[in-house]
């Protein structure tokens, strides 16, 4: 009740001061129409996984080398032909294209990872300590950015109608949106908030300082960190072992 109260005296007095300076209350830019992002971004940390699916190991890869990356920096292209500079309202062409690169790089890297990890279980990954942790740590750093990718491109409905402000209740709750004086007020979540919030979740294991309030978001955030608990373990422990 204490707390319920404090929160209604503390809208009062927001209400009467407003009311005093004869401004009108305005929303919050995450919960309203906005330019779209700066493509910048998401098209970087796009290229960089590309990069980095081009140094693993071909025994891990699903298709011949370079097949994957090659279909990959191909829908890239075709999407930064299509709204080259901002990320702005698309067709639902385009968004299935937008989705059709993630799914190809999810695919890719989640190959890898299985290979990898069924490789140290049965014994037949015979790489050495370095290579082992830099191939380890080359699907890790991958998955960070694919699952960025994913709370992107899902959380809201997407970039484009995140900017329309479509849907006002989020799936992943930052803490500007909870403490709205805290952040300038034309703040709304970008991709480089979603790509802090899968490394945080990799490296922890869990939530840190944003929050998954949908059902989907909790289940991706805990697909990500087994993901990434069971690379981790697995290969430091081999790695460990053969370096003894």
């Amino acid at each position: 009740m204490d707390e319920r109260s404090n929160d209604t005296e503390g809208r009062l007095v927001r209400i009467e001061r407003l009311l005093e300076s004869g401004q009108r209350e305005v929303a919050p830019a995450w919960r309203r129409a906005t330019h779209g992002e700066p493509r910048w971004a998401v098209t970087a940390a796009i290229l960089v996984a590309v990069a980095l699916q081009l140094k693993v190991p071909e025994h891990l890869t699903l298709l011949p080398f370079g097949v994957l990356p090659i279909l990959e920096v191909v829908l890239l292209v075709g999407l930064v032909a299509a709204n080259p500079r901002r990320v702005e309202p698309r067709n639902k062409r385009l968004r299935s294209l937008g989705l059709a690169l993630i799914c190809v790089i999810s695919l890719a890297n989640g190959w890898a990872a299985a290979q990898l990890v069924r490789g140290l279980v049965h014994g037949t990954e015979t790489s050495g300590a370095a290579t082992l942790l830099l191939t380890g740590g080359n699907i890790w750093l991958t998955n960070v950015i694919v699952f960025a990718l994913w709370y992107w491109e899902l959380d809201r409905g997407g970039p484009a109608n995140r900017m329309m402000g479509h849907r006002q209740f989020a799936d992943f709750l930052f803490v500007q949106m909870q403490s709205p004086e805290s952040a300038r007020p034309d703040w709304e979540p970008a991709f480089l908030d979603y790509l802090y919030l899968s490394f945080t979740n990799s490296t922890a294991f869990s939530p840190t300082d944003v929050m998954p309030l949908s059902r989907w978001s909790k289940m991706l955030m805990m697909l990500q960190s087994t993901v990434s608990l069971m690379t981790v373990v697995l290969v430091v422990a081999r790695a460990v072992n053969i370096l003894k």
